[in-house]
């Protein structure tokens, strides 16, 4: 005998009626079956809506409608496909069947009160009439069929809405039921007997559990769960799509998932199973000869030590703590001995080492019951101060992950925390069963799915993943999107995806959480209706739990800069060149790197200085190694260096200039670079890196050109006015070259204090013959003396910039790239 369970998805419509008959008629014909069907999708949604809005003095009528629409559809198709199925009958069935409902809601609007008694025989009615579709389908095709009844059958104890069966007294019952071999056996689920003989409930989703109920009484080979999907997950597909379909797994594992909110088998769906030895088979409607998932005793093979990542929403978490607690004996079993005799479920348990407290979970709907009942068991101790008030804290998930082979799998557990720690999710409890099946972290409600996704990244996958969010699309930003699609075949041979999920100018944005298609970026852009907005850009990431965003600046904006503290303190990883915000006050410069210390991310601008150049990172090596920068020297413009370096070939100010900014080494407007504003930027970013708290109007700045030239003027103006200078400039270099030395525009470190001006340079100087756009950098330290420390090359460009930002982003990663 084969127990088979169908789901409501798996008989929402006539067609998927009749894919849930023939595996019933399949397995018959091979082994005889046993059918425990589901109300059709939505119909127990209704009838118990139906209920409650009777009660509540609200119009109930639309649910009776929609529900005898499904019903009627359903009825209709199975006609078209076989005239011999008694549509009529099945019609006048079910009218009477909803009008009996009708009645009772009508009674229970009169008295804004149902007894739950009616309301079980109101939840359960689509059960009932599944059964009776399926039974007229059946005898249509001139099969005989045995109805078993379930509150005959199985006999439950418990309360009208929530009971359990006994197995041992259901199976006497079943066992007088002539079962003729030829005959389909069919039963509703949901749905028992109480000892008066009364109709009652199994709980909500507890069909799967009748099934198991029905395997364990006529001792059946297998009981099959038939759902919507083709096994059991490692977590659920719709969050994670490449979570995994298990061929197999343990009693226990499944009761520790299904106890843990796994949606896939109703809890108690396992225990009725387990001391018979019956296999539990999970499989797809829609997709019969799947393998699906087999639950049974036997030691699986597949090496996984995991087994599957869950969920349970909405909980409470109540911690009873004071100073009495200390060596009172008895207080954890007043605590759930409370919980008991009010009927409240506790979920989870953890109590501290010292004795302090004891903190449990309950479900969110019981919080206020739960609390009522501490208070009038604990008032005497709360009223003499040996207790705290008693903290309820809502709104929180359980997140778990179980698998028999976590017992001897190392680093599980350090895995696991580190993945929410790596995602920005506090933990508020942690609990973990004695047989070290499961792990089990408390975390806030709309943080959960970010946990499952970012565990399951973390034990499941070995690919990571960089979802990046980039603002400014410009010269470099244009540059960086090129530089990612041609890398992206390279990179997924390492296991790495970098995905753009968002693209912003300074008026609109792109957004998409599984990676925009960046063949025609610049025309979704320009069509895009969505403005620019970084509330909107934190809604989406939050509504779409990205685990690991990447914020990424190519602007220049300080209005762009001034958003990296939220940012990092949201969970984003910054990743910029613009080096607005490390040039801001210092008050923010410590803001920024504090936020990123405390939510774990990382704040990399390894471009603020020299371009592509290692700079940032080989600075910081030096200072954590225990080195000590005691002068520093650099040439930090490559403009500058293009510019000098052509004053040395014999061009003048003006010419040099000019062939700059038509090579595009300047910005549009050279006096941007002239002004030696942006290489103040770039020092001061430096001497706050050797731990120098200065501002930038700390830094001395001497311009190429003299104070107020041209100033107010349009660039046109001022290229037209600069070779008046030229004469001055000509006489600078004339003299430098008498001493065998060249003119560099060069930024001091020295004695703490910083400067930028033109230097001679002579030619043992290690900035001498560093032109042509060449960045330099000569670090004099403890160590690197009297020969510096000298980084050199190629400091401006947008490809150049470009990749060093690529190589921050990739440095966000855990663990880099192998």
């Amino acid at each position: 005998m084969r127990v088979l369970k169908f789901g409501g998805t798996s008989l929402a419509n006539a067609e998927r009626f009749l894919q849930a008959a023939e595996i019933i008629e399949k397995a018959h014909l091979s082994d005889q079956a046993a059918g425990v069907l589901s109300a059709p999708a939505k119909i127990t949604n209704h009838l118990v809506a139906i209920v409650d809005k009777a009660q509540a003095g609200e119009a109930y009528q639309v649910h009776l409608t929609e529900a005898t629409a499904i019903f009627d559809n359903i009825i209709q198709g199975l006609h078209v496909i076989n005239p011999q199925f008694d549509r009529e009958g099945l019609k006048a069935f079910i009218t009477a069947e909803l009008e009996d409902i009708c009645a009772i809601a009508t009674e229970a609007a009169k008295n804004k009160f149902c007894p739950d008694n009616v309301s079980a025989t109101v939840h359960s009615r689509g059960e009932k009439l599944s059964i009776a579709m399926m039974k007229a389908w059946f005898e249509a095709k001139g099969y005989e069929v045995t109805r078993i009844d379930p509150v005959k059958k199985l006999l439950a104890k418990g309360s009208y809405l929530e009971s359990s069966v006994d197995i041992a007294e259901s199976t006497k019952r079943i066992e007088t039921e002539a079962i003729a071999k030829k005959n389909i056996v069919l039963m509703a689920g949901f749905t028992a007997g109480n000892e008066k003989g009364e109709l009652v409930l199994l709980g909500r989703n507890g069909s799967d559990y009748s099934a198991a109920c029905l395997a364990a009484c006529l001792k059946a080979d297998i009981c099959e769960i038939w759902t919507d999907v083709d096994g059991v997950y490692t977590c659920d597909p719709r969050l994670v799509p490449d979570a995994i379909c298990l061929e197999s797994m343990s009693y226990q594992e499944a009761m520790e998932l299904s106890y843990f909110g796994a949606k896939v088998i109703h809890p108690r769906t396992i225990g009725p199973l387990v001391p018979l030895n019956i296999p539990c088979l999970i499989k797809n409607t829609g997709n019969p000869e799947g393998k699906g998932t087999i639950i049974n005793s036997e030691v699986a093979t597949d090496g996984l030590k995991v087994k599957g990542i869950t969920n349970l929403d909405n909980v409470a978490m109540f911690n009873v703590s004071g100073s009495g607690m200390q060596g009172m004996v008895g207080m954890a079993s007043r605590v759930f001995s409370t919980m008991s005799q009010a009927n409240i479920s506790v979920i989870l348990i953890t109590q501290s080492s010292s004795e302090y407290s004891i903190s449990f979970c309950v479900p969110v709907k019981s919080a206020d019951k739960a609390l009522l009942a501490l208070n009038n068991e604990f008032a005497q101790e709360l009223k003499e101060g040996r207790l705290d008030p008693i903290e309820v804290n809502k709104d929180l998930s359980i997140v778990s992950v179980v698998g028999d082979g976590m017992r001897t799998a190392k680093g599980v557990a350090a895995r696991f925390f580190s993945a929410l720690a790596q995602a920005n999710i506090s933990i508020t409890a942690i609990a973990q069963g004695s047989s070290e099946r499961s792990i089990s972290a408390v975390v806030a409600l709309n943080k959960a799915i970010e946990a499952v996704k970012a565990t399951h990244q973390a034990l499941f996958n070995n690919k990571k993943v960089v979802d990046v969010f980039l603002v400014g699309v410009g010269g470099v930003g244009g540059e960086l999107i090129e530089q990612i699609k041609q890398q992206q075949a390279y990179l997924e041979k390492k296991d790495i995806e970098i995905r753009v999920c968002a693209l912003a100018n300074s008026n609109k944005m792109l957004l998409n959480a599984d990676g925009l298609n960046l063949d025609n970026w610049k025309s979704d852009l320009e069509n895009a209706t969505q403005p620019s907005d970084f509330d909107v850009l934190l809604s989406f990431i939050k509504l779409n739990h990205v685990v690991n965003p990447v914020f990424v600046d190519c602007t220049t904006a300080q209005s762009v800069a001034n958003l990296y503290a939220r940012a990092l303190k949201e969970g984003f990883h910054v990743v910029t060149p613009n080096k607005k915000a490390n040039t801001s006050s210092y008050g923010y410069y410590q803001e920024m790197r504090e936020n990123a210390r405390q939510s774990q991310h990382k704040f990399l601008y390894e471009t603020n200085v020299g371009a592509g150049l290692p700079v940032i990172e080989n600075l910081q090596n030096l200072l954590a190694a225990g080195d000590e920068v005691e002068t520093f020297e650099g040439i930090l413009s490559g403009s500058l260096s293009f510019i000098f370096g052509k004053l040395e070939e014999g061009l003048s100010l003006s010419q040099a200039t000019l062939m700059a900014k038509e090579k595009g080494f300047t910005e549009p407007d050279p006096r941007d670079d002239l002004s030696g504003q942006d290489v103040a930027r770039k020092l001061l970013i430096l001497a706050r890196e050797c731990g120098y708290a200065l501002e930038l109007k700390d830094i001395e700045v001497e311009g190429v050109l003299p104070q107020g030239f041209c100033d107010g003027k349009s660039t046109a103006d001022f290229l037209a006015e600069l070779p008046s200078l030229d004469s001055d400039f000509a006489k600078k270099v004339e003299k430098a070259t008498a001493c065998n030395k060249v003119l560099r525009y060069v930024g001091v470190i020295e004695n703490g204090k910083c400067r930028v001006a033109i230097k001679e340079v002579g030619g043992d100087d290690p900035l001498y013959k560093v032109k042509n756009g060449e960045n330099a950098l000569a670090f004099y330290t403890r160590y690197y003396n009297p020969i510096p420390l000298l980084l050199r090359g190629y400091g401006a460009g947008n490809s150049v910039t470009a990749a060093g930002i690529f190589a921050d982003i990739l440095r966000t990663l855990q663990g880099g790239v192998n």
